[in-house]
């Protein structure tokens, strides 16, 4: 295997004594892995939620600065200075989020005397404005999107300015970053309510509801060009990065090289030219660190690259960029802020292979990516030989790298962005790169939570994304076409069998005191006279229904009979293979997953979570209480029919109500909207009829609470036959 190899972390000068990460999760994680690779102390911060997080036990030092809300702790910036200032730390590094673009943390920072792990004013104030920005490069030879980019404007005068640029367009916000806010408008009809939602989501977001118009580039691909500047006037590029694949804006798998730019068969001219032109925008700024630019390529003329924006930070999918290039770039950040001048020209920069990471997220791909919250119950990121994300920094002589903030315990917050951890593998080509990261998806397991692991390998095994046909619309495209996995025969009977185990194994001695409840008849077993009937295990799906297993035969001693739902008998038996590993074999076939059983409190059901190939699922062995509970829910609804409850889909905010309490409305018709982990979720009526709203914008709202109910419209009495009378 030929892999990158790491280039040596030196201490040929003295860097900084102590470093606060003014971060969380796994970037966090990841940057204090190179500060410990460096010799150099590190300082963590953490809310309330964060308080048992994996970057503050792996930090040296950690401070609490607020409650869960990062409005009240990551986002204070004399929280995170006084942060400094009781450590000791010299310098901060930002992360990516939160502060990371924020000129007056960086101001703040200087005049505290704190080195910012970063670029300079200059640069983070004309960047971080994507209107600004896009004025400004445009002035140093760097292509732009023909559109409207003027601060101020009103709606009215959008709407204006939209017949000029075009439809369809792009509505964007100014501040910000990570597609966040951005609306596409296909016709001019669309354009005003549009608006509305997209400053509501960009003040939300970036405190700053100024907005701008583009003209929509077709089949439109993202590139872009990582670039590392120093304060010494050397400024190089380390090659681009493929991001086409995203949904609502948010990317999703990221990959080193563009396979865009690899098929040109130019000699290198295009990747020479756009990264150039990412050099040029940052000389404009005297830019330091690392940074990125972000280019819009269509598909249907390659050579062609319009200027988005600059990150003016690290990058979600740095790692790529670090597996083919052997580069560490959070060490070059800190080495940058320290004074150092770069070593690396751009005639060292080769691109060794081919790298792609997946984004894993907690949420249900299936219910239209709804983000989701849990509890980490076991947890396997990384099975096999290969080495944990933060042994090397950098990645590079490995074939998979996985960069997490997981722990097994870890409650999953709806307070902040659901991207969990990420998973990047290196190959020789493009085909080895997502063979390898398909291996390691199928062996991610994270039980207790609902990932989109399944979905990422779904798509990555796409005809068009393997012949890396990709735009950034893909993902909208395919989606109705993937067949997710759902619970089977096998999943039933391994969690009925996994439970009777439990029970097999419970304790049977009577407790202290009742020496007299001894023998058979207290028993768990249900001991008896005579033949010992089949064991019914009743397991709750997700979806509210109950499937139901008999078991005949004693599952400790091997081979048992089996019906699911009065089916068919089956011979099964379950077997135990390494840790928290089952393997069921049911008529001859075997197959292995990862079993967490949580067992709750005295009377309630106990839960099993099971997983194998990315995939998992979730089933509660109902106690007869809350079986009589589903079935009678499905009993009192008819098959098919809308339950007339609006229910919030996880915790969150409510951030606006669009109908009034009493109002008569249509099915479909948008009844409120509310905000959880950085993404608003619109909440449609059911059917026609009469709402009755519970609650109010601003107010906090808990999984499933009930937030609208619609009455179904009263049946007309039928007409009256006049010859009646």
């Amino acid at each position: 295997m030929t892999t990158p190899t790491q280039q040596p972390l030196s201490h040929a000068k003295p860097l900084f004594n102590t470093v606060l990460v003014a971060n969380r999760g796994e970037i966090a994680c990841r940057v204090i892995g190179t500060l410990r690779a460096l010799g150099i102390r590190s300082v963590a911060v953490y809310s309330d939620a964060d308080a048992g997080a994996r970057h503050v036990r792996e930090a040296d030092l950690a401070v609490r600065i607020g409650p869960a809300a990062a409005a009240e702790s990551y986002l204070r910036i004399e929280a995170i200075i006084q942060a400094c200032r009781d450590t000791g730390a010299e310098a901060v590094h930002p992360g990516y989020g939160f502060l990371s673009e924020n000129v007056d943390f960086a101001r703040a920072l200087e005049k505290a005397g704190i080195t910012f792990i970063g670029p300079g004013v200059e640069s983070l104030n004309v960047m971080g404005d994507k209107i600004r920005a896009k004025n400004h490069v445009a002035g140093y030879g760097v292509p732009v999107v023909p559109g409207v980019a003027e601060p101020g404007m009103t709606d009215a005068q959008l709407i204006e300015a939209a017949a000029v640029v075009g439809f369809p367009l792009l509505i964007k916000p100014s501040a910000g970053g990570g597609g966040k806010g951005m609306h596409i408008v296909e016709r001019p009809e669309e354009l005003a309510a549009t608006l509305l939602t997209a400053r509501r989501v960009a003040a939300s977001a970036f405190g700053d509801d100024t907005l701008f118009l583009e003209r929509l580039v077709t089949t439109p691909r993202h590139i872009e060009v990582q670039v590392l500047a120093d304060n010494h006037g050397n400024v190089i590029h380390l090659g681009e990065r493929e991001c086409s694949l995203q949904r609502r804006h948010q990317k999703v798998i990221e990959e080193a090289p563009s396979p865009l730019l690899e098929s040109l068969h130019d000699g290198g001219a295009t990747r020479a030219r756009i990264g150039e032109a990412a050099c040029n925008a940052a000389r404009s700024v005297h830019y330091s660190g690392a940074g990125t630019v972000e280019f819009l390529v269509s598909d249907d003329a390659p050579d062609e690259f319009f200027f988005m924006e600059m990150n003016t930070r690290l990058q979600v999918e740095h790692p790529v960029t670090e597996m083919v290039t052997g580069v560490d770039l959070v060490e070059w950040q800190v080495r940058i802020a320290a004074g150092e001048e770069l070593t690396v020209r751009q005639d060292d920069v080769v691109l060794n292979g081919h790298a792609v990471e997946a984004r894993v997220y907690a949420e249900i791909p299936e219910r239209g990516f709804l983000p989701s919250t849990g509890t980490v119950v076991l947890l396997d990121e990384l099975p096999g030989d290969e080495l944990p994300g933060d042994t090397l920094p950098g990645g590079a002589g490995r074939k998979v790298r996985v960069d997490s903030a997981l722990l097994e315990g870890l409650e999953i917050s709806s307070s902040y962005d659901p991207m969990i951890s990420k998973v990047i593998a290196w190959g020789e080509d493009r085909t080895r790169a997502l063979d390898t990261l398909d291996g390691a998806l199928a062996g991610y397991t994270a039980l207790g939570i609902d990932t989109n692991v399944e979905y990422l390998r779904l798509l990555i095994n796409d005809a068009d994304v393997r012949a890396g046909r990709l735009d950034t619309g893909l993902i909208e495209r395919k989606m109705p076409d993937f067949s997710f996995r759902q619970v089977g025969e096998f999943e039933l009977v391994a969690a009925a069998l996994s439970s009777v185990v439990a029970e097999e194994e419970g304790p049977q001695a009577p407790a202290a005191g009742q020496a007299h409840l001894a023998g058979p008849w207290n028993r768990r077993d249900g001991w008896r006279l005579g033949v010992r009937p089949p064991r019914r295990i009743s397991l709750g799906l997700r979806e509210g229904g109950v499937a139901t297993v008999a078991v005949s035969g004693e599952v400790a001693r091997g081979a048992v009979t089996v019906t699911v739902d009065g089916g068919p008998q089956r011979k099964a038996c379950l077997g135990f293979s390494r840790r928290h590993r089952v393997e069921l074999t049911l008529d001859g076939e075997t197959r292995e997953y990862a079993l967490a059983p949580v067992y709750p409190e005295p009377g309630a059901s106990a839960v099993l979570f099971l997983g194998s190939d990315g995939w998992s699922c979730r089933l509660e062995v109902l106690t007869r209480e809350a079986r009589l509970a589903r079935v009678l829910a499905a009993v009192q609804r008819e098959e098919g029919a809308a339950d007339p409850a609006v229910r919030s889909p996880m915790p969150g905010t409510v951030v606006s109500v669009s109908v009034s309490d009493g109002d008569h409305v249509g099915g479909g018709q948008l009844l409120l909207s509310v905000e959880a982990m950085k993404m608003e979720h619109q909440l449609l009526a059911p059917l026609d009829g009469t709402v009755h709203i519970s609650v109010k914008a601003g107010d906090l709202v808990k999984a499933d609470q009930v937030l609208a109910t619609v009455h179904l419209d009263a049946p007309s009495p039928p007409p009256t036959d006049p010859s009646s009378n």
